[in-house]
């Protein structure tokens, strides 16, 4: 899986409590913050005493979990720009493995049961079933169908099943035939996020992944023959030695295989990998700011010509097929998750587990035992829940409920941002919406994001524009973290 995924996107780690760039292990970040676009820089509006930043006992409890990630870790080799958990299990896996249990590696074998001895040992939050599953990684088509189904069959005991949940599960080129996937369709999976990445022979041994164009091709017609319609696909932009030219022939070949989902990643350079090693962000042969910037508006701008809604920064789909998992993590609901790295939100509590498997091991063995010692637990007060819910709704097409805001975590915060983003409504980068979400004409002195305006009643959303407001992500977030914690 790529390096920059919600997505989540599985989430492996915690949302950070402090105004900073957003972390590639929570969601893919912000595409680029390109020095080529001209923006106002406005100071941080300073709140009065009387409008109060947080109101800590007006505080929500969040609605119990009816999402669950499962983190299964197992690569076929690591790839070059990859800082995720995995096990790579070597030779062994280089050819698509049988789905008879006989040949199950072993190694595989004792994390699922490891994984299942959390699931059992992990106390339901409450009585609602669980509406999504996304098995994440790592490779989890490397994991036989039957360990996948015991999982399931895990959850399904411990939390519920709605009828018809959205069961994803990653799944790489090269990692399985036709009969394994019907074998997972038959399990229950009903969704598939393909990772491709890129439709050149060059740029796929430049990452270190372990497919080429040819699985990628025998994998899409896997995918396209069983029948399964929701299915997704991920390409990464900016990488080493990347022209506009091969990225419009990805983005082509994507839309002519139909995924009725795509996700676009913008490559995050991370330390202690081996890009990491051999590049800098933004220097030959990775792409400039600018380059990565065209790359973006280049994707916003082909795939929504032929009829996919960008409804995420980073998330594009024919209607009707939003992943509602990853709207879970966007719209800030509550969710589980289990596994080496993961990263749960459940009764307010953002918690990660090790990262080494032997850490996870004593993990699990604390947590029978009834010992609930977590690894970077954070409850947040109420300037970090807010921080989270400014960080993801401005991700999405759905914007900011500015209204809703308010009511939370006081008027202040929500007047605060809306004044903060007055320059960038102007600019272009940041739209204003009614209550139908319906967008409403930017005026000179917008007193509609005004305390000191009647018309404020008007707005009830903000979002980010498309691409422009995008592409400034990261700034535009920064600023409304300085005006909740400054």
């Amino acid at each position: 899986m790529p390096i920059l995924k919600t997505t989540f996107l599985p989430l492996l780690f915690s949302i950070p409590t402090k105004p900073k760039p957003l972390p590639h292990q929570l969601h893919p970040p912000p595409v680029c913050q390109n020095s080529s676009l001209t923006s106002p820089h406005p100071p941080t509006p300073v709140l009065q005493p009387h409008q109060p930043i947080c109101q800590n006992s007006s505080l929500p409890t969040p609605p119990p979990p009816t999402s669950a990630y499962i983190h299964l870790p197992f690569c076929r080799r690591r790839c070059h720009y990859c800082d995720f958990p995995i096990v790579a299990l070597g030779s062994s896996s280089l050819t698509p493995p049988t789905t008879t249990s006989a040949t199950d590696d072993p190694r595989i074998t004792n994390y699922v049961h490891l994984l299942l001895r959390e699931i059992s040992a992990t106390p339901p939050a409450s009585d609602p079933p669980l509406q999504t599953v996304f098995f994440g990684g790592g490779t989890p088509s490397l994991v036989p169908p039957h360990l996948v189904s015991s999982i399931l069959d895990a959850l399904c005991a411990k939390f519920g099943l709605s009828p018809l949940p959205e069961v994803s599960i990653e799944m790489d080129p090269g990692t399985f035939r036709a009969e394994k996937l019907r074998e997972l369709i038959g399990v229950g999976v009903n969704r598939v996020s393909l990772g491709v990445q890129a439709f050149q022979e060059e740029l796929l041994r430049s990452c270190g992944r372990a497919h080429g164009v040819r699985e990628v091709e025998e994998a899409i017609g896997i995918v396209r023959s069983s029948g399964l319609e929701n299915w997704s696909m991920d390409l990464i932009s900016s990488l080493p030695h990347q022209t506009l030219g091969m990225w419009e022939e990805s983005l082509r070949r994507a839309v002519d295989a139909r995924p009725t989902h795509l996700s676009v990643y913008d490559l995050q350079v991370e330390q202690g990998t081996k890009f990491g090693q051999w590049y800098t962000q933004g220097e030959f042969p990775l792409p400039s700011e600018t380059e990565s910037a065209r790359f973006y508006r280049t994707a916003s701008e082909a795939l929504s010509s032929v009829g996919y809604d960008h409804y995420e920064i980073s998330s594009y789909c024919r209607d009707g097929f939003m992943c509602k998992h990853n709207l879970a993590y966007w719209q800030n609901k509550s969710f589980y998750a289990f596994g080496l790295g993961s990263a749960s939100y459940v009764n307010g509590l953002r918690f990660s587990r090790p990262r080494s498997m032997r850490e996870y091991t004593r993990y699990v063995e604390k947590l029978e035992g009834g010992a609930l010692d977590h690894l970077e637990n954070r409850a947040g007060d109420a300037g970090d829940r807010a921080m989270d819910v400014v960080m993801l709704s401005l991700r999405t097409a759905g914007g900011l409920d500015v209204r809703r805001l308010g009511r939370e975590f006081g008027e202040g915060i929500a007047l605060g941002v809306c004044e903060a983003f007055r320059p960038y409504v102007e600019s272009g980068h940041v739209i204003v919406m009614d209550d139908k979400r319906r967008p409403l004409s930017p005026s000179g002195d917008d007193q509609r994001l005004s305390g000191e305006g009647e018309n404020r009643r008007e707005v009830a959303y903000i979002r980010l524009s498309d691409p422009d407001g995008f592409l400034l992500s990261n700034e535009l977030i920064s600023i409304a973290f300085g005006v909740i914690s400054p």
